[in-house]
């Protein structure tokens, strides 16, 4: 199955015809540009393809604008920047607004490749789930007045967002059944905060469900590597909240399910990322996924140590209080015994063990 149509920009001819051969065999259908402006010139070239490969050497004015022209022209497009600049500030600037998808070193055809595909196969799981939800809408609508059958199709959705993280959880044994895990916590901590309105306790629960969502969007290799990243791939794994956000904005989740999705790795004192926030600046929903996160990092195993007791997660949380965490929600969090959050932890997990058994074998 040829894969739909690249549009590949390069300055250069020799570049850009040895490029065009390389993807061409490798079965894309490429169409070719000198420049993004000759690109803009030619709305077809924009409009048919899935994605767009735009080599540049360095800095060039106005980038930014023709980059939002070629999104506002095709908005589904997925941009690969092929440079390696001396600054790369105003680079990642433009993967941080959303105008370039993934950057690539030049000379490196093969991770170009590998970066096409991973853009165009991510749009067309969005288009799916996109397919998915909207039927699943026009359904809700039909069947509003059985209330039985609206339940019915609640519990599908439900479902469907726990195979999607459970999908990704099982790309690592590790962290088999975090989601659940910290999806359940936020839910409980969410009420000690006083929170009773049900739909938003849902909406928070799912919210930490897809947390990591924008993980799919990062290789194997960075994920699962054994030893310490390399900044270039630190500032990868930087991407994901943005990512997952992208990805829940196109299926239109809820606000709070967002909030925790793009803002799970902010801190209180605002050494966070992706966009630094700090107090309140950060939703409630997120600040709330930050201690139950935690919790279950210091209780669940690790390759890189063993886990440890409820008693300990609690004195370190309360030592992160005011700088990593929200202080009254660690109050709140303290106000629940250490033997009752392992409680929670044993009702969650045990339902997932069977799996977890499954995933190793299959591993």
């Amino acid at each position: 199955m040829r894969l739909k149509k690249i549009l590949l920009i390069e300055d250069n001819p020799r570049r850009r015809q040895s490029l065009a051969a390389f993807l061409s065999r490798l079965d894309m259908v490429v169409a070719t540009a000198p420049s993004l402006a000759a690109a803009l010139e030619e709305p077809r070239l924009l409009e048919r393809a899935a994605a767009v490969a735009i080599g540049i050497r360095s800095w060039q004015n106005g980038l930014d604008r023709q980059l939002a022209a070629v999104k506002a022209r095709n908005p589904r497009l997925a941009v690969v920047l092929v440079s390696a600049p001396r600054n790369p500030r105003p680079v990642l600037s433009l993967l941080e607004r959303g105008l370039v998808d993934q950057i690539v070193s030049p000379g490196n055809a093969v991770g170009l490749y590998a970066a096409l595909r991973r853009e165009t196969g991510i749009r067309q799981l969005i288009r799916t789930n996109a397919e998915y939800f909207d039927n699943m809408t026009r359904i809700k609508v039909e069947r509003s007045r059985s209330l039985r059958r609206a339940l019915e199709l609640e519990q599908v959705y439900d479902t469907t967002l726990e195979n999607l993280m459970s999908a990704l959880d099982l790309r690592d044994v590790e962290t088999f059944g975090h989601s659940q895990v910290v999806a359940k916590y936020s839910h409980v901590l969410a009420g000690l905060l006083g929170i009773q309105d049900e739909r938003v306790l849902d909406n928070i629960r799912k919210g930490a469900l897809l947390h990591d969502v924008g993980k799919i969007a990062i290789p194997d290799a960075i994920l699962k590597k054994p030893g310490p990243l390399i900044a270039e791939e630190w500032t990868k794994i930087k991407l994901h909240p943005a990512l997952g956000y992208g990805l829940i904005k196109e299926i239109k989740l809820v606000r709070e399910a967002g909030n925790i999705i793009l803002c799970h790795h902010e801190r209180y004192d605002g050494g966070g990322y992706p966009q630094g926030l700090g107090g309140a600046e950060i939703p409630l929903e997120a600040r709330i996924f930050a201690v139950a996160d935690a919790l279950d990092a210091i209780t669940s195993h690790r390759p890189y140590r063993r886990e440890r007791g409820f008693l300990v997660a609690r004195e370190e949380i309360r030592r992160g209080a005011g700088s990593q965490f929200d202080p009254q929600i660690v109050d709140a969090f303290s106000s629940f015994e250490s033997g009752r959050w392992e409680r929670v932890r044993f009702e969650t997990t045990r339902l997932l063990l069977g799996m977890e058994d499954f995933q190793k074998l299959a591993g």
